[in-house]
């Protein structure tokens, strides 16, 4: 609750008019023995509106909740707990999401953009589902894209994943789009090249874009991770080093953190953040026709 207010505060210094949705869900805990409980939890989700002259809307989202254990070897592993810092996943995706407001505020659009930031994400994309219950199923169709920041650092590689519902159309305004500028800018930037069936080229995987994308709304993903390495399913984000032992940073209360970061990759978490900026600021003042 605590970041959800300081998102929110973030919001409204920003002019933006920003409120708080709560909800109550719940997730399946295992302890040591294998028993599973249900561990019940109150999610907070944080809405800034950047209404547009049209009815039609973007949403941009970053979830600001981090890995909650979900087992006994979870909290014996470090993984999660209220000691992960959590910059991967998903301070930076938060800092971007609240930069783009930022510099949105004073440009006129046609279209609003919803600058969303989602809880439970980690617990099963819980904040992204009840987001999508609440919504009316005028505003449903009035939903052009949902873009999702997650995980922009400690990858190898920027990517851009298109939803596997995504309309072809679509997927070239947003995703090659966005590949596009990134060139231009001379960011390397890919998308994911299909290497594994489960996960088609050009689609993303396993976060909150999910949720819109089986809805039928379009999706654009931005991640950072490396789909050639492991199962090539995105899950491992760069190659294996003393500083990465796994691949990634996933969860870890001792690297995903900053200074472990900033000692492994100097400059980095500037960096990628700037670069997606540099993608992201063109790329949705052209999707929602700024003026």
């Amino acid at each position: 609750m605590l970041s959800a207010d300081y998102i929110r505060q973030q919001f409204q210094q920003m002019g933006y008019r920003s409120d708080i949705r709560t909800f109550n869900s719940r997730y399946i805990y295992t302890a040591r023995d294998n028993r599973k409980n249900w561990h019940n939890v109150t999610g907070s989700t944080v809405i800034a509106a950047h209404e547009g002259k049209a009815p039609q809307q973007i949403i941009i989202m970053a979830h600001l909740d981090t890995y909650a254990p979900l087992s006994d070897a979870d909290a014996d592993a470090n993984l999660g707990g209220l000691t992960l810092q959590g910059m991967d996943d998903n301070a930076a995706g938060l800092g971007v999401m609240l930069e783009l407001a930022e510099r949105l505020k004073n440009t006129p659009t046609e279209y609003g953009i919803r600058f969303v930031a989602t809880s439970g994400e980690e617990e099963g994309k819980l904040g992204a589902e009840n987001l999508l219950k609440r919504m009316s199923d005028t505003e449903k169709k009035n939903t052009l894209l949902v873009i999702n920041l997650d995980n922009l650092i400690v990858g190898d590689k920027l990517y851009f994943n298109s939803g596997v519902k995504t309309p072809e159309a679509v997927r070239k305004l947003t995703r090659d789009r966005a590949l596009a500028i990134a060139r231009s800018h001379g960011i390397a930037a890919t998308t994911n090249p299909g290497l594994n069936k489960n996960y088609p080229k050009g689609t993303g995987c396993c976060n909150d874009a999910e949720i819109f994308d089986k809805a039928g709304i379009a999706v654009l993903s931005v991640e950072a991770t490396n789909w050639n390495l492991g199962n090539k399913d995105g899950y491992q984000q760069r190659a294996k080093t003393a500083a990465f032992p796994a691949g990634n940073s996933w969860h870890d209360v001792r690297l995903d953190n900053q200074q472990h970061i900033d000692k492994a990759l100097p400059g980095r978490i500037e960096r990628r953040c700037r670069d997606v900026m540099r993608i992201m600021l063109p790329l949705v003042k052209e999707l929602a026709k700024a003026s």
